[in-house]
């Protein structure tokens, strides 16, 4: 806001030195080696008047009149017109405030942008930080990640391991069972083996009694009918 008033007060000193410049040179119309000349011939004036059917003492009257007001005028003007002191100065000051504001305006860039780079250096050191924080949630984050799947793994290996075992005692118990089974199928068979055995020897034996009883009763029937 102070660099804005201060080019709005810049900019209404650009035109100081146009009007300072006009007022100058009236001046030096107005004065001539440091005397008053008037712009009004005033014996001509008083002649054109009197060619056009004035009297002489009209003329002079109006003359003289015409003549007071263009020294009241050129006083008034006199009065509000500037010496080249006055405009050196004023340009001196102009030239002072506008070197003025340029070097305000070159210390306020300076600053803003001092100010800039120290918010960039901010935000870069808070980027950084922010990287860092990151790399380390994310090497955390690994790391639990990488633990849990050990956990699991193992859990899982264990399992398998008990799995393996358990499948292993089954077999070993069926092996067992199948062999127990085996040996006693085999000792019943080995049983029916020698009941057969038994059997097959009574059978003789009991044909041999049977044919020796019938060979014995056609010996005596023989001996009957002889």
């Amino acid at each position: 806001m102070g660099l804005r008033k201060r080019a709005l007060e810049l900019s209404e000193y650009r035109n100081l030195p146009l009007l300072f410049t006009r007022r100058h040179l009236s001046q030096d119309v107005v004065s001539a080696n440091g005397k008053r000349a008037f712009l009004v011939d005033t014996l001509q004036l008083v002649r054109g008047l009197e060619a056009q059917g004035l009297p002489s003492n009209q003329a002079e009257a109006i003359t003289s009149a015409i003549t007071q007001v263009l020294h009241d005028s050129l006083e008034n003007v006199s009065h509000s017109l500037v010496s080249r002191s006055e405009l050196k100065m004023s340009e001196m000051l102009i030239k002072s405030d506008l070197s003025k504001f340029k070097s305000e305006v070159q210390s306020s860039q300076e600053h803003h942008f001092s100010l800039l780079q120290l918010e960039t250096e901010k935000i870069r050191n808070d980027v950084e930080k922010m990287r860092s924080e990151l790399r380390n949630d994310i090497e955390k984050m690994r790391s639990e990640l990488r633990y849990e799947i050990d956990k699991v793994t193992a859990g899982q290996r264990l399992d398998l391991n008990l799995e393996r075992g358990r499948t292993r005692d089954e077999l070993a118990n069926q092996s067992a069972e199948t062999t127990a089974l085996s040996n006693k199928v085999d000792r019943e068979v080995h049983a029916l083996k020698a009941q057969l055995e038994a059997a097959k020897y009574d059978v003789v034996k009991y044909c041999i009694g049977t044919l020796v009883s019938i060979s014995a009763v056609g010996l005596a029937v023989i001996r009957i009918l002889l």
